[in-house]
């Protein structure tokens, strides 16, 4: 097969002929149709995020295929199955506390780093060797525009931060970071889901509008100043009335005042949900008052990625339609192209704009 290797931090991917994956038990092998670049990809292969990947490497984060080869173990999964891979490892023998590793991009703790020299290798590449548990079943219409759908790995996320969130319909909830790429699906993805309000500050003010004529008067943008005590009684006018939730989405750049002055905008015996990158590149701590915390009783949760169950349940929102994936921008790039691909979503990292590597496009043509 061809896959792009990242050889070290720092240089270009290079594409070369690797040896198929092959099946064990609990595994299953895919031709990968398209994969999501990530908008930081550029940083991740560059080594400023410092990630945990070990060189070289396939990297790539899920994508979606066709299943080739099934281990003895699968029941309903068949080869030519359309398939989404979610590159989210759980470690099998503690189920309590699993050890994760993001297949070919990231890994948490020792544990993670053992499952990662075991699944090494993710999506950029024209076959991808994947747990069993961690194929889920397409409708046909992905299918019709694989490409498109690959934008599943990107509303998981924040799917699974508004699950442990427990949104629930109609209510308000509040995106800090609404105008990147996590933060406004984590606004499409809301509605969605049924809320009732969404409020989405941001300074970026041409995002801030793409919100709001996509989706109308149920998105309440507020444009940040800089100012605490501005932004704040900004943010409590477009709510207008109380924040049950709030989910923090900002980048590793992005300063702990903007993501504490967002949390500390939720009701009392509201909630919080952790799951941007501020602080991971150093700066100040976020330091929730815990007075504040306390007599307000206000919940405030950390979560890395999404259980499994949310890839079923984002599944059933894009087929229904409730998830509407037409609006959005999507490249695709081949395999060959694989650089530029990573160049493009650097510029290109707004709300709704997708680039995609498509690494079986010539396997299939050929």
């Amino acid at each position: 097969m061809r896959a792009a290797v990242l050889t070290r931090f720092g240089a270009p991917l290079a594409v070369r002929e690797l040896p198929d994956p092959v099946a064990g038990g609990g595994e299953v092998v895919v031709e990968v149709l398209a994969a999501a670049v990530a908008p930081y990809a550029a940083e991740v292969f560059g080594g400023r995020r410092n990630y945990p990947l070990v060189p070289p490497v396939v990297p790539g984060i899920g994508g979606v295929g066709r299943i080739l080869h099934a281990g003895p173990d699968a029941t309903r999964l068949r080869p030519g199955d359309l398939v989404w891979c979610d590159c989210t490892v759980r470690a099998r023998d503690d189920a309590l506390t699993p050890d994760i590793t993001l297949q070919g991009w990231s890994s948490r703790g020792e544990g993670g780093a053992r499952l990662a020299r075991y699944l090494p290798d993710g999506s950029f590449a024209e076959l991808m060797r994947v747990p069993t548990e961690n194929v889920y079943p397409l409708p046909p219409a992905a299918g019709e525009d694989p490409a498109r759908w690959a934008a599943l790995g990107v509303h998981v996320i924040p799917y699974g931060g508004l699950l442990a969130g427990g949104l629930a319909a109609g209510e308000t909830l509040l995106v800090s970071g609404a105008t990147g790429n996590l933060g406004s699906s984590a606004v499409a993805v809301a509605l969605a889901m049924g809320a009732g309000r969404v409020v989405a500050p941001g300074r970026n003010k041409a995002a801030l509008g793409l919100l709001a004529d996509r989706f109308g008067p149920r998105v309440r943008p507020v444009p940040l100043s800089g100012e605490e005590a501005e932004d704040r009684a900004a943010m409590s006018a477009a709510a207008d009335g109380p924040i049950d939730l709030v989910i923090d989405l900002l980048p590793p750049g992005a300063p702990s005042s903007v993501a504490r002055t967002a949390a500390m905008m939720v009701r009392e015996y509201g909630r919080v949900v952790l799951m941007g990158g501020v602080g991971m590149l150093g700066g100040e701590d976020l330091a929730l008052p815990y007075p504040w915390l306390m007599r307000n009783s206000v919940t405030v949760r950390g979560q890395w990625m999404y259980p499994r169950t949310a890839n079923v349940g984002i599944i059933r929102l894009l087929a229904s339609g409730a998830l509407d994936l037409a609006p959005e921008r999507v490249r695709s790039f081949g395999l060959d192209d694989v650089n530029e691909a990573v160049a493009y979503a650097a510029s290109h990292g707004g709300p709704f704009d997708r680039t995609v590597l498509a690494p079986g496009a010539r396997r299939a043509a050929g």
